[in-house]
C-alpha cells in the first residue's frame, strides 16, 4: 500500500477503535495514528502468534487486524480517555 492508503486505512481503523473502545472523538490526526500504529501492532501480534506473515491489504482479514491492534493500543495507553472533573 501506499502512503495515501496506509493514511486512509489508518483513519478508517482508528475511527473504528474509537468507536468499540468508547472513546468519542480523537480527530482525524487522531484515529490515523491509532489505525497506523494499530496496524503494525496488530501485524505483529499475529505473526508473532501464527508465525504467518500478515499482507496488508484493502481486505477484511487486514482491517480487522489493525482494529484489534488499535483497540489494544487504545486500551494498554488510555490515549483519548476523557478526564473526570
Amino acid at each position: 500500500m501506499g502512503l495515501i492508503s496506509w493514511i486512509i486505512f489508518g483513519a478508517l481503523a482508528g475511527w473504528v477503535a474509537s468507536i468499540v473502545a468508547g472513546r468519542g472523538r480523537m480527530g482525524c490526526f487522531g484515529n490515523v495514528i491509532i489505525g497506523v500504529l494499530g496496524a503494525f501492532i496488530g501485524g505483529f501480534l499475529v505473526e508473532w502468534l501464527t508465525g504467518a506473515a500478515v499482507r496488508f491489504a484493502w481486505d477484511w482479514r487486514s482491517f480487522g487486524v489493525a482494529v484489534v491492534g488499535a483497540l489494544l493500543l487504545l486500551l494498554i495507553t488510555g490515549w483519548g480517555q476523557r478526564r473526570a472533573s
